[in-house]
């Protein structure tokens, strides 16, 4: 952290428009803390298929979401659950985001989770999934608290805002977890390598 604000890029690991997910950054975009700024990435939707044949001359939208994520200091994800796992489109983008080896935009970089779907274990397994994702670029992934909303439809009213107390408190304690990791990241002088 270079300054006293806490740039956070949020991604939604969905491409539905009006996807739970979606509206679950949102209300985190809107309860940010006055000294945290919640960007949601705009390039997300538009990075193709993760392809080595690429690497070194990656589409543009590539290189917008590892410049969103490199100049956060830290990654806020909403991830719906799929099949019992985390979507194909969040991995893909994480397989992206993941390379240069030795040099990756998510290198060292803190990470919360959230998610909510229709079922009724909200995005447990998938958040599991992605929580050994950033094993690899030793991304420390906030150990709680643990926002996982089961029955999505719960927990917003009909206007798509977030009405559960619960997840609220949540989502502010992850956000003060977020500053703590981010803080000690920016002062490390041990290299991650």
């Amino acid at each position: 952290m270079t300054s006293d604000t806490l740039a956070v890029c949020g991604i939604v690991g969905s491409l539905r428009r009006n996807s739970w997910n979606r509206k679950l950054l949102e209300a985190a975009e809107a309860l940010a803390p006055i000294d945290t700024e919640l960007r949601i990435s705009k390039a997300f939707d538009d990075i193709p298929l993760f392809n080595e044949d690429l690497v070194g001359s990656e589409p543009a939208a590539v290189l917008r979401l590892r410049e969103e994520v490199a100049s956060a200091d830290a990654l806020m994800i909403a991830t719906p659950e799929y099949n019992g796992g985390a979507p194909g489109v969040l991995k893909n983008a994480l397989d992206w985001l993941s390379l240069p080896l030795g040099g990756a935009a998510l290198e060292g970089k803190p990470v919360a989770l959230m998610g909510t779907s229709p079922g009724r274990l909200g995005t447990a397994r998938a958040q599991f999934e992605l929580r050994n994702m950033f094993l690899f670029s030793r991304s420390p992934v906030m150990p709680g608290p643990e926002l996982l909303l089961g029955h999505a439809h719960q927990h917003f009213d009909e206007h798509g805002k977030l009405t559960d107390s619960l997840a609220i408190e949540r989502i502010a304690l992850l956000f003060r977890n977020l500053r703590k990791y981010a803080q000690l990241n920016s002062t490390e002088a041990v290299p991650l390598r």
